[in-house]
Parts: structure tokens; C-alpha cells; sequence
């Protein structure tokens, strides 16, 4: 699954170098197999990011994307939009991307991290619940609500699975503290809104799949199976 990963990152436009940041031998031996290019890091680190972080400390770049390794069918090109708002507008530190929700299930899958953003594209919160909640006339629960009409959905956004980052805000951002919410909702992206900083969102159409659970692995395997 990794090397799907590392080869839709060697696709994207503004990617200069694709490395895979792992505490696991495993994973680094099957990266060079593949020939990619892969760096240990320490196992204390608490997360990816404090990985990425790790990792940017012993290179030159100036930004840095963090692609989640579970992300196996990333579009090369929502790479590239997360990128382009760090190129466009120096004051940005940090940017994402989202795209539509399709299915009910996903609005309120735990495994589905939901976006809402104000009206200049940047982040107001991310949440492992549906956000926003519609508050609808009658006693219709929101789920019956969904289904009785679709189009509901389109009021929802995922938050895809990775990050652009000026390298020195993320070598400064994994220095701070894990925050209240971020600890509540285990996403670290809510330690920067927590601190003050502002994500930039973009929406991009392109639907990917993160496979967190047996039966996403098993929907994302028939899917590559299928393309080939």
C-alpha cells in the first residue's frame, strides 16, 4: 500500500522528492525494495507530523507535504492544490485540502474527518462528527433527514489526508504541546486552530479513500485490482 502512495506523490507537479518518514524496519526495507527512498525515525515520536518533522530538520526544503501513508488513491493533483496556497500568499503556514462526502455512512463514520471552513477558505473546525449539524423542522433525526434527501450532503466536506507546511512553522509546530481538543478528537491539526494559527482549505473534487479499517483495505484493494 505504501509504495501506491509514493508513486501518486512522485506525480504530483510541485513535488520535487518523495520520502517515506517510518519507525518501522519493515516498512523502510519494503520502500528501498521498491526503490524509494525511505528515513528512520525515532519510535518515541507520537505521530506522523513529529515524523515529517523529524525528517524536515535534515533537509533544505522550504515546504514540506505530509501524505498519510493510508492514503493509497490520493490524486497526484490534490497534492498539488494542498501546495499552491503556500505558494501564492507568503503568510500562509499550513494547508489542506477537502473534498465531498457521498455516502451517508461517511457523514457520520468516525473514520471520516468532517471540515468546515469560513467564507475565505480557511478551517473553523475539524471533527470526527457531523459538521456542520443541520437543525431540521419535524422529528426526523439528521441520518433520516440525509436519506430522504441527498442533496443535504453536499453541505458536508472531508478533510483529505494530508498537509503543506513551511518547513520551519512544522519543526515549530511539533514542538508544541498536544492540545484540549486535539487530544478529545485525536486530530492534529486542531493543536494549530488551538494555537492561534490559520489552515488554509482547499476544495477539490477528486474522492480518496483512507484505509483505516479491514473493510476500507479490502474496498481500496478492488479498486487498484480494478484500474490495473
Amino acid at each position: 500500500m505504501i509504495m501506491h502512495v509514493v508513486e501518486r506523490a512522485s506525480r504530483a507537479r510541485l513535488v520535487s522528492r518523495v520520502i517515506v518518514a517510518t519507525d518501522d524496519q519493515r516498512i523502510a526495507e519494503a520502500v528501498t525494495a521498491h526503490g524509494g527512498e525511505a528515513f528512520m525515525t525515532s519510535s518515541d515520536l507520537a505521530s506522523g507530523t513529529d515524523r515529517v518533522a523529524e525528517v524536515s530538520a535534515q533537509l533544505d526544503s522550504e515546504i514540506v507535504v505530509n501524505v498519510q501513508g493510508d492514503e493509497p488513491l490520493i490524486d497526484p493533483a490534490t497534492i498539488d492544490a494542498a501546495i499552491a496556497p503556500l505558494l501564492e500568499d507568503s503568510q500562509i503556514q499550513i494547508s489542506t485540502t477537502s473534498e465531498p462526502i457521498a455516502t451517508v455512512e461517511d457523514v457520520f463514520s468516525p473514520s471520516v474527518v468532517k471540515v468546515v471552513t469560513d467564507a475565505h477558505g480557511f478551517a473553523l473546525y475539524f471533527s470526527r462528527s457531523p459538521i456542520p449539524y443541520f437543525r431540521l423542522v419535524g422529528e426526523a433525526t439528521l441520518e433520516e433527514s440525509l436519506r430522504a434527501d441527498p442533496a443535504l450532503l453536499s453541505g458536508y466536506r472531508k478533510h483529505s489526508g494530508l498537509y503543506a507546511y513551511r518547513a520551519e512553522f512544522l519543526r515549530e509546530f511539533a514542538k508544541m504541546e498536544p492540545s484540549s481538543l486535539e487530544k478529545v478528537e485525536a486530530l492534529e491539526q486542531l493543536r494549530a486552530l488551538e494555537n492561534g494559527f490559520k489552515i488554509r482549505v482547499v476544495s477539490v473534487e477528486h474522492r480518496s479513500i483512507g484505509v483505516d479499517t479491514e473493510h476500507d483495505y479490502q474496498r481500496v484493494k478492488r479498486l487498484i485490482e480494478e484500474n490495473r
